[in-house]
């Protein structure tokens, strides 16, 4: 059996909240980071020249009125973690070896600054497969601060394979990569899709 493909980095980590301003505080006096973008939802942060190291949902905006906080599914708590391949590539090339063992990705999204495939283990922890979309940090940062970020910092979804037939057609990774279609912006999906649902539209 051929090695299976591994991630490069260890990305990410999101988290969901109810004390969004004490938590961004808290993220910014320990690491030293700098939020990249935020709204009253969302806010991430990097503490270095990745785009984001963290990201911070807003529970009380994402889903008011709620019980007292609790850990669990869809509450206060880690949302996902994320890993990052090398390239494109890669990330079809797993898509592809995890869908011949009957596993599939819940969310097929691209973010704008990532192209991301998103499973939940048997438990239902998150996670989100990624490739980088630009070739420099500074790049990336631009694009977050940019107006298609803040129109649409979810993203819209994609078919992988169709992705992938197309790489094996001969376009370039780099034709893929930027995401030159910004809307609709796609329905959350996964632990925060109920509490996400009004950023869709």
């Amino acid at each position: 059996m051929p090695d299976p493909i591994r991630p490069r980095t260890f990305a990410h980590v999101v988290y969901r909240t109810r004390r969004f301003q004490e938590m961004l505080r808290w993220y910014q006096r320990v690491f030293g980071a700098k939020v990249q973008y935020g709204n009253d939802a969302l806010a991430f942060l990097t503490y270095d020249d990745e785009h984001h190291r963290f990201a911070i949902a807003n529970l009380d905006v994402l889903k008011p009125g709620a019980a007292a906080p609790a850990a669990g599914r869809g509450e206060i708590g880690v949302d996902h973690v994320a890993y990052g391949f090398a390239s494109l590539a890669e990330l079809l090339g797993k898509y592809e070896e995890l869908k011949a063992l009957g596993i599939r990705p819940y969310w097929c999204i691209h973010h704008g600054v990532t192209v991301s495939l998103y499973y939940g283990d048997p438990d239902g922890n998150q996670m989100e497969f990624q490739v980088d979309c630009f070739a420099s940090h500074d790049e990336a940062n631009a694009f977050m601060e940019g107006p298609h970020f803040s129109a649409n910092p979810i993203g819209v979804e994609y078919d992988p394979d169709a992705w992938l037939a197309r790489l094996r057609a001969g376009e370039s990774e780099q034709s893929l990569l930027p995401r030159r279609v910004h809307l609709p912006v796609s329905e959350v999906r996964g632990a925060l899709a109920p509490a996400a649902a009004h950023l869709a539209s």
